[in-house]
C-alpha cells in the first residue's frame, strides 16, 4: 500500500515540513488547519471567521482526496482561548449538521501565526 500526499494549490502550507493531507487506503489524515484566507494569504479576523476559513479550508483538502465533510470520523479543535469554544462550536455546526464526527477540543497557549483556532481531521474516502 502506498501513501498520497494531498496539496491543494489553494491551501496555503506553512514554511515547515508537513503536507496539508495524506490519503492512505481509504483514510485521509488533514493536517491542522489555520484561518488563511487562500485569496489574500492572511488570516482572517474574530473567532467565528476564523473556524470558518479552517473550516473551509479542510473541506478543500478533503475533496481533493477524495472525501467529504460527511465522511469525515474525528476532528480536534486548538483553541488559543477556551471562552471561544461557543462561538466557535456555532459555526462548527452548520459545517456538520447531521451526525457530526468525534470531536476533541484542546486550549493551546499559542497556534502558528496568533490563529485563534486550528482544526485537523481523519476522514474516509468517499467511493
Amino acid at each position: 500500500m502506498s501513501r498520497t500526499v494531498i496539496a491543494p494549490p489553494s491551501v496555503t502550507v506553512p514554511n515547515v515540513p508537513l503536507s496539508p493531507g495524506v490519503a492512505y487506503e481509504n483514510l485521509v489524515f488533514v493536517s491542522g488547519q489555520l484561518p488563511i484566507d487562500p485569496a489574500t494569504g492572511l488570516l482572517v479576523e474574530g473567532i467565528s471567521a476564523q473556524t470558518k476559513a479552517s473550516l473551509d479550508n479542510l473541506r478543500t483538502v478533503l475533496e481533493a482526496a477524495g472525501a467529504s465533510m460527511q465522511s469525515v470520523l474525528k476532528t480536534t479543535v486548538f483553541l488559543k482561548n477556551m471562552d471561544d469554544f461557543g462561538a466557535m462550536n456555532a459555526v462548527y455546526a452548520e459545517a456538520f449538521a447531521t451526525e457530526p464526527p468525534a470531536r476533541s477540543a484542546i486550549e493551546v497557549a499559542r497556534l502558528p501565526k496568533d490563529a485563534l483556532v486550528e482544526i485537523e481531521a481523519v476522514a474516509a474516502r468517499v467511493k
